[in-house]
C-alpha cells in the first residue's frame, strides 16, 4: 500500500484532527455508492480506509513514524529479542502494548468489524469510529433505520452495492409456451442452470438475486438473463395471439370441407365452410399462446392455393365460368 500519509493527502507533521478532517472528506468522495459507475473505487475507499487506520490512531502512528510497522500496519523485523518481548522499549510488541497482542479486522454486511486477541488500540478514534459518526455506523442506510448515529439517505452511504451481470439466451416459441430450463454461461465464466417460467414474453428479463458479482463489503450482485423467443416457422405472436395461415384447396374454398389445422399443442381439425373466400380468418378459442389470465386464440387465416403446373381441365372450366358467371370483387375500390 501506499504511505498512509501520502493517501491522506497529509503531511507527516499533521495534527489528529487535520488527518481526521481529511479522512472525513475522502470518504465521502471515494464512498462507492457514490462512484457507481466506478470499479475501482471500492479499492480506492479500501486503500482511504486502511490508511486511516495507521495514522488516525496515536499508538499505530507512532510505530509507523518509528518504522516498526509498515504502511498496511504489518510489523517489520527488529531483530530477535522483538520475539521474545524484550525491545528497546520494553513495550514487548511493535505496538508498544503487551506481549502476544494482536487486531483483526474484516469488513461484512455489518460493516467493519473489529476483534482483538489483547489489549489493543480498539476504541481509540479508528476510522470505524469516524464513520460510524458520520454515518451512523458502517452499515450506512441499515443503522440509521435504527436510528443509530445522523440520519442520511439510505442509498449514499450503504455498504457498496455488488455488480449485475447480464447474459441472454433463445427459446423456442413452444418452450415459451410450456416453460423449460437453460444452462446459461456467464461472462464471468460460469454456468447457471436457469428455469424459465411458462408464459415468457419475448425480450423478458429473468432475474436471479445473488448470483451476480459481489464488492468488498457489500452483497453479491444479480444475474440479469435477457430471454428471446426464436421466430417459428408457422406461427407469428400477437400478444397472447397466435397466428398461422392456413392453406386450403380451390374446391375446399368453393365446397367447404375439414382440414387439420396446426396448434403450439399439435393438430385440430377445423371445418371450412363453403365459399369461403382467401383470406377469411377463423378464430380458435384458446389454442394460442398460455397466459395467467388465460391462453390466446389461434387466428387462422385461410390462403387458397392452386394446383402446381396448372391444370388443363381447371382452365377450361376457369374460361367457361369467365364467360357464363362473370363478377368483380374489386368493385368497391374504384
Amino acid at each position: 500500500m501506499r504511505d498512509p500519509y501520502s493517501v491522506l493527502g497529509v503531511s507527516k507533521g499533521a495534527s489528529a484532527a487535520d488527518i481526521k478532517s481529511a479522512y472525513r472528506k475522502l470518504a465521502k468522495k471515494l464512498h462507492p455508492d457514490a462512484n457507481k459507475s466506478d470499479p475501482k473505487a471500492a479499492s480506492r475507499f479500501s486503500e482511504l480506509n486502511a490508511a486511516y487506520e495507521i495514522v488516525g490512531d496515536d499508538d499505530k502512528r507512532k510505530a509507523f513514524d518509528r518504522g516498526e510497522i509498515d504502511a498496511e500496519g504489518k510489523p517489520r523485523f527488529q531483530g530477535f529479542e522483538g520475539f521474545s518481548g524484550g525491545g528497546p522499549r520494553g513495550g514487548g510488541g511493535p505496538f508498544g502494548g503487551q506481549e502476544g497482542e494482536f487486531e483483526t479486522f474484516t469488513w461484512g454486511p455489518e460493516g467493519m468489524q473489529r476483534s482483538s486477541g489483547g489489549r489493543g488500540a480498539g476504541g481509540r478514534g479508528g476510522f470505524e469510529d469516524v464513520l460510524r459518526d458520520m454515518f451512523g455506523g458502517l452499515g450506512g442506510a441499515a443503522r440509521a433505520r435504527r436510528g443509530g448515529g445522523q440520519q442520511f439517505e439510505e442509498e449514499e452511504y450503504a455498504p457498496p452495492p455488488g455488480r449485475d451481470v447480464t447474459a441472454s439466451t433463445t427459446i423456442t416459441l413452444e418452450e415459451a409456451a410450456k416453460g423449460t430450463t437453460r444452462r446459461v454461461q456467464l461472462p464471468t465464466g460460469k454456468e447457471l442452470e436457469v428455469k424459465v417460467p411458462a408464459g415468457l414474453t419475448d425480450g423478458q428479463t429473468i432475474r436471479l438475486k445473488g448470483q451476480g458479482l459481489a464488492m468488498p463489503g457489500g452483497k453479491a450482485g444479480d444475474v440479469l438473463i435477457t430471454v428471446s423467443i426464436a421466430k417459428h416457422h408457422l406461427f407469428e405472436r400477437d400478444g397472447n395471439d397466435l397466428r398461422v395461415e392456413l392453406p386450403i384447396t380451390l374446391y375446399e374454398a368453393v365446397l367447404g370441407g375439414k382440414v387439420r389445422v396446426p396448434t403450439i399443442d399439435g393438430a385440430v381439425e377445423l371445418s371450412i365452410p363453403p365459399n369461403t373466400s382467401s383470406g377469411r380468418t377463423f378464430r380458435l378459442k384458446g389454442k394460442g399462446f398460455p397466459a395467467k389470465s388465460g391462453a390466446g386464440d389461434l387466428m387462422a387465416t385461410a390462403r387458397i392455393v392452386l394446383p402446381e403446373n396448372g391444370d388443363q381441365a381447371l382452365e377450361e372450366l376457369m374460361k367457361s365460368w369467365r364467360e357464363l358467371r362473370p363478377y368483380d370483387p374489386r368493385k368497391d375500390m374504384d
